[in-house]
């Protein structure tokens, strides 16, 4: 979905990788900068996994251990391994992933996140203030990972906006 060259059955994360941008390197950065805010991927969720837990895993079965995430074995995998999914809500999780169910719904999505803020890459990140419902001022809007600092400086901008 993120990259439309990417084949259906997914490729290696290293192959993949080396395709796109000539290495993997750039995760580096990315780890190091993850590891200094306490995120490791190496959590594991209780019964229910949050959408934070779930991407959790799939970036560490990703990132950290190279796993192609686009197969739906290695998802089930990440799903019973890392998450505690029972055996049954496995099964349902293979059963969803095989019919194509909501992939209508993401990629309108994705294409609406395209045309509206010009989104061409992950991470990205879309910060404004409303009030009633409605930004105040224009939306900012920029790709890759970012600094605290980049954030705070937003939210410092924001804040005089609000008042």
């Amino acid at each position: 979905m993120i990259d439309p060259g990417t084949k259906a059955e997914g490729e290696e994360f290293e192959a993949y990788n080396v395709r796109r941008w000539g290495s993997s390197g750039w995760t580096h950065s990315l780890k190091r900068s993850g590891r200094q805010v306490g995120a490791n991927f190496n959590e594991q969720a209780d019964n229910k996994p949050s959408s934070s837990e779930c991407n959790a895993a799939i970036f560490d079965a990703m990132y950290e251990r190279g796993e192609n995430v686009s197969l739906t074995d290695t998802l089930v995998k990440i799903a019973t391994n890392q998450l505690g999914v029972s055996e049954s809500e496995a099964d349902q999780l293979r059963a969803h992933l095989e019919s194509n169910a909501g992939s209508k719904a993401v990629v309108k999505e994705i294409q609406e996140g395209r045309k509206k803020y010009n989104i061409s890459g992950v991470p990205f990140f879309v910060i404004g203030a409303s009030r009633n419902g409605r930004f105040v001022g224009r939306p900012y809007g920029f790709s890759g990972a970012q600094n605290s600092e980049t954030f705070e400086e937003i939210f410092g901008e924001l804040a005089v906006a609000l008042e």
